[in-house]
């Protein structure tokens, strides 16, 4: 029950009460008043309509007298007795509070059961806590990977200048390439961090136009040929006849595709497929990514999107991602106004990330036969 249809109910019992209370009394006053009244009639001056009279007023008196005093006296101890339990509640929720504001976010405040108000309250606050305890759990991995990420591009480019300091080096082709690639890859770092920021803040401009997801898919498949083709990937793309357009940011959204394909690839071994389709699905355009690859397994499957999230951190880093690609995904689709999300039957077993943005219903469908890569 709400808090207002318990103090309406607190009220009501308020009144009854007075109400049994001042039948009580007249039962139990009024007649011996009026008796009384009526006997002192028999012996004193005055008539008798007038000794009724005085008999009933005091009667009448002594019963509301004691009526309203069991009134008085029953609502100041509901009162002090709801006041009680609020004031209660209020306290346990303020410390609750400030414990969490002070960074303790394994508290957890009880509900009182004085009103589904409070009960909504107390689940707030602690669906607060809960999320501000996992927010700070990322943040601090978060620090921790992008100081990892940081340390071995550094400690190489600082280790070779040291060498080429000391004369143990040269400045050769081979060492050129060393240090390129370590900048590249703090570069990469860099703007991945910056894309993922701008994205979650909504601060990247989208510049939408309706595109084609046949369009999309092919610059895709054909910008990432190459790497697929000396990984030993066959990449395949299939786009279902009669698939609207889509109102989206060209870039970003080749940026998402090549993302996921390119997650795909980097975890998909040699001789291994990955199919890259696009097809309607009710009122948006479904885009699917899928492999035969390692797989994820069931319990890191709702945290793939955030940053830095590795199912298996030394695999992972081997493989050469930032990190930040898939969390860079979900950004831009978000920002779209589409979902994404990812499945898998487990380890070793390949994965599906699926993209649903809504579909343009005014635009041309495209209609020419599917091919693979």
């Amino acid at each position: 029950m709400r808090f207002g249809g318990r103090l309406v109910v607190s009220m009501a019992l308020v009144m009854l009460c007075g109400v049994l209370v001042a039948w009580l009394v007249a039962q139990a006053v009024g007649p011996g008043v009026f008796r009384d009244h009526m006997e002192r009639a028999s012996h004193e001056p005055g008539s008798v309509a007038a000794h009724a009279l005085e008999a009933f007023v005091s009667a009448s008196t002594a019963t509301l007298a004691a009526a309203l005093g069991a009134a008085v006296v029953t609502s100041l101890l509901a009162g002090f007795l709801v006041s009680r339990r609020v004031a209660s509640s209020l306290r346990n929720t303020a410390t609750v509070a400030a414990q969490v504001s002070a960074g303790r976010f394994d508290v957890r405040v009880m509900p009182p059961g004085i009103g589904s108000e409070f009960d909504e309250l107390a689940g707030a606050i602690n669906a607060m806590a809960q999320r501000l305890g996992r927010n700070d759990a990322m943040r601090r991995r978060l620090m921790a990977d992008i100081a990892h990420e940081l340390r071995t591009p550094v400690a190489t480019i600082s280790a070779y200048l040291d060498a080429l300091d000391d004369g143990v080096e040269v400045l050769s082709p081979a060492t050129t390439e060393v240090l390129q690639a370590q900048a590249s890859r703090l570069t990469r770092l860099a703007d991945d961090l910056g894309a993922v920021m701008r994205a979650e803040s909504g601060a990247m401009p989208l510049d939408l136009v309706p595109v084609d997801p046949h369009e999309l898919i092919e610059l895709c498949a054909e910008s990432l040929r190459p790497r697929y083709e000396r990984s030993g990937v066959a990449l395949v793309t299939e786009v279902r006849p009669g698939t609207p357009r889509i109102l989206a940011d060209r870039d970003r959204m080749g940026q998402v595709l090549g993302n996921l394909v390119d997650n795909a690839v980097r975890h998909t071994p040699a001789g291994g497929t990955v199919r890259l389709t696009a097809e309607p699905h009710g009122a948006v355009v479904r885009f699917a990514v899928a492999d035969t690859g390692d797989g994820i397994e069931a319990e890191h499957l709702p945290y793939v999107f955030e940053r830095f999230y590795r199912v298996d951190v030394a695999r992972d880093r081997g493989h050469g991602g930032s990190g930040i690609g898939l969390a860079i995904v979900r950004a831009l689709v978000l920002a779209h106004g589409g979902t994404v999300s990812v499945l898998s039957p487990g380890k070793s077993m390949g994965t599906t990330f699926v993209v649903d943005l809504p579909a343009r219903p005014d635009g041309p469908r495209w209609h020419p036969f599917s091919r693979g890569h």
